[in-house]
């Protein structure tokens, strides 16, 4: 498998912009920006990544849920991009989970332990050295469709650091 995307800037960075296709033709001549500054419409590189970590994450989860005999019917992952000045320049320096899951049948425990095998395994994970920290939440099967305030959500709280030196004095 070697999927790819081609991207072409134009200008500088700070008024410049670009455009992204992906092999697929998901994306195509789409604009992207160096950041958003509120005016100019568009995503930027870190919006991307994070997309893509959500993305491959859920499917890792959903994968691991499935191992376990559990087929769920929603999961929604939010990736957040910290991103730091260093002393060697702007670096993503921590992604931040947060994912809400709706899994008939599933406890807690059952999918505590999906969750945790999903962020190991999650294959843009593995790829990042910097801490991934994540909250996992699943809703009660039972009383899904209900609004009630009584409505039970079991959550996890977890953060991994890996070795870095990226810059920063240890």
């Amino acid at each position: 498998m070697k999927p790819n995307a081609s991207v072409t800037w134009a200008g500088d960075l700070r008024h410049g912009k670009g455009s992204v296709t992906t092999g697929s033709g998901t994306l195509s001549l789409s604009q992207y920006l160096e950041r958003g500054d509120g005016e100019r419409k568009g995503a930027n590189p870190y919006e991307l990544f994070a997309a893509a970590h959500a993305a491959c994450f859920s499917m890792t989860l959903a994968d691991e849920l499935a191992d376990a005999g559990f087929s769920p019917d929603r999961i929604n992952t939010t990736a957040t991009v910290i991103i730091e000045q260093l002393p060697v320049g702007w670096t993503i320096t921590a992604i931040q989970l947060d994912v809400l899951a709706e899994v008939p049948r599933a406890e807690q425990g059952d999918f505590i332990r999906a969750t945790v095998k999903a962020k190991t395994n999650c294959t843009i994970s593995r790829l990042l050295k910097i801490n991934i920290a994540m909250s996992a939440k699943l809703d009660d099967s039972e009383n899904r469709g209900t609004e009630s305030p009584e409505r039970s959500t079991h959550s996890l709280k977890v953060s991994e650091t890996k070795k870095q030196n990226i810059g920063r004095s240890l």
